[in-house]
């Protein structure tokens, strides 16, 4: 336990390293002579802690991040590059805080909060340029003072914060812990491919990754996503006709690749991706649903930086992807992709048709880019946008209960039709009770 204490302390003053490009870490550490989140009985305590307040100053080139805490937590930071940031990750708090508004200070152009992984949430402080973390540790209160996480950032150059990594790269105990949680594996695989078909429902974004943010209401992407997703599934298992998956079914961040490793681990045989566009200028004229499929060259150049946009979820949510595997296909896989991509077309085709029949369409619906998320060469997939929360009437339309239930409705019977047509005619088989 002593040697233990030892190391983090020392990881706290010191700067750590990452096994990979472009982090630097500092180590987990404790108020020390106290235990983090004890409960009367001496237990761990089972309800989070709360951020209550954030502090932002500058002074020269340092800038300090402090985030007032209802009681003490175990945390650790370190930096990324491309583009820079600071990562914290802390045990699982609850944030009563609003986000950042205003401009940027110092060090730190934004941050942006929220569940990263059961037991665990994340802070991502955006940064306006390369920096090193001098000090980062949790600290008591006193004297009427809150405990507070403190965050210590000084300027550096480029090639500063290259030289940091490679002289402080003392440990790599923090990034092991972080590749063993990421991605919260949230459905067991299919015991057998004999039931009724598997239908994964995946709403776009959440937890510290908000997606877009409706400028008229302040409604986040995340959370309108996840109330429609919820209302699919329920529809969907209704009948009994399919299990149905969901990557998540609350608040909460989970990778691109989890997202479709969720789909491959069920067997799934249709993936359904949701999400809500944004343009910028809040143009009222962009407006309705547009159904995406999958292609390496987009359909067109919106297409383009919207998946572009999308793709960039795991970094906006402070993931490593320096030294991720890229994808190598050999002629098989590449047979598959091709069928898979034509039931894909199919299933855009009929669902658009649906959808049309209950709620307002994109001027172009069907569109196809190269969503991340979509990549699955096995497994028929298409992203529905439901429409754009930069449009007043279209958040007015995807707030709505009752518009929610009218279109997921429409969805579930794109997919009787698509599971139909697979089946010779024949709609899906029920599940055996």
């Amino acid at each position: 336990m002593g040697a233990r204490l030892t190391l983090l302390l020392l990881a706290a003053i010191t700067l750590g390293g990452a096994d990979g490009a472009g982090a630097q870490t500092t180590g987990a550490v404790s108020p020390p002579g106290r235990a983090v989140s004890a409960a009367p009985d001496g237990s761990r305590s089972a309800l989070p802690a709360v951020v209550a307040a954030a502090h932002l100053s500058v002074d020269g080139p340092r800038t300090r991040l402090t985030f007032d805490l209802t009681r003490p937590v175990e945390m650790r930071a370190f930096a990324l590059a491309d583009p820079y940031r600071v990562i914290i990750d802390l045990d699982e708090v609850n944030f009563h805080i609003a986000p950042p508004t205003g401009e940027r200070r110092g060090l730190v152009r934004t941050f942006r909060f929220g569940l990263f992984a059961p037991g665990k949430s994340r802070i991502v402080v955006e940064l306006t340029g390369p920096a090193v973390v001098e000090r980062a540790l949790t600290i008591e209160g006193g004297e009427g003072r809150p405990p507070r996480l403190h965050l210590d950032l000084v300027r550096t150059d480029a090639d500063g914060f290259r030289r940091a990594l490679a002289e402080r790269a003392v440990s790599n105990i923090a990034r092991r812990g972080d590749r063993e949680t990421l991605g919260p594996r949230l459905s067991p695989r299919a015991e057998e491919d004999s039931g009724p078909p598997v239908v994964v429902i995946d709403p776009g974004h959440g937890g510290i990754d908000p997606g877009a943010t409706a400028p008229s209401t302040g409604d986040e992407e995340k959370m309108i996503v996840l109330d429609f997703a919820k209302v699919l599934r329920d529809k969907l298992a209704a009948g009994g006709r399919y299990r149905v998956v969901m990557t998540r079914d609350r608040d909460i961040f989970i990778p691109l690749a989890d997202r479709v490793r969720v789909a491959r681990e069920a067997r799934a045989q249709l993936f359904i991706s949701v999400h809500a566009d944004s343009i910028s200028g809040a143009n009222e004229n962009a407006r309705g649903v547009t159904v995406y499929t999958l292609s390496d060259r987009a359909s067109d150049a919106d297409s383009e930086r919207l998946a572009e946009r999308e793709n960039k979820a795991d970094a906006i949510a402070g993931l490593d992807l320096s030294d991720e595997p890229s994808e190598i296909a050999d002629i098989l896989i590449d047979l598959t992709r091709r069928e898979t991509r034509i039931y894909s077309a199919n299933f855009a085709r009929t669902l658009a048709g649906e959808m049309r029949q209950v709620t307002r369409m994109h001027r172009l619906p069907l569109r196809s880019a190269g969503f991340q998320v979509l990549r699955a060469h096995d497994i028929p997939s298409v992203l529905v946008e439901l429409g754009f929360v930069t449009s007043r009437r279209d958040v007015e339309m995807l707030t709505s209960a009752i518009w929610r239930d009218r279109t997921a409705d429409s969805v579930a019977k794109a997919v009787d039709q698509f599971f139909a047509a697979r089946n010779g005619g024949a709609p899906a088989p029920a599940a055996r009770r």
